[in-house]
């Protein structure tokens, strides 16, 4: 977000970015939950306080002044559009690791193989 908006700090701000929503009429566009849950599906992990500050900047009202009946309204909104398509699981940062070390069988003559040679141009 490159206007400064109330309740939208710079992580915020960086997040919305990243996400594709630079300035105020795009946010209000897609709406509070809506940006909340391009954010989300992103792959970061905010609060529902992200949730309040977006409609609070839309409201132009600090986030802790929306009603509770708002706020309610806002996460069944969320919740909602999860229910219909859920969140991917991030998948893991790497394979699964296996320890598999070889049994060295007594009839094995491994040992008495002559060692590897690398030519030169690919060593």
């Amino acid at each position: 977000m490159s206007t400064k908006l109330r309740n939208i700090g710079p992580k915020s701000a960086a997040w919305l970015r990243q996400v594709g929503l630079r300035t105020p009429e795009e946010l209000t566009a897609i709406g509070a939950v809506g940006a909340f849950v391009k954010v989300r599906r992103a792959g970061f992990k905010p609060s529902l306080n992200l949730l309040y500050s977006l409609e609070g900047a839309l409201q132009d009202c600090h986030w802790q002044e929306l009603p509770e009946a708002r706020r309610s309204a806002l996460v069944a909104e969320y919740e909602a559009i999860i229910a219909d398509n859920p969140l991917k699981k991030a998948p893991p940062a790497s394979g699964p690791v296996y320890d598999r070390t070889a049994e060295r069988r007594d009839d094995d003559d491994s040992d008495d193989a002559p060692p590897l040679e690398m030519d030169e141009e690919n060593a």
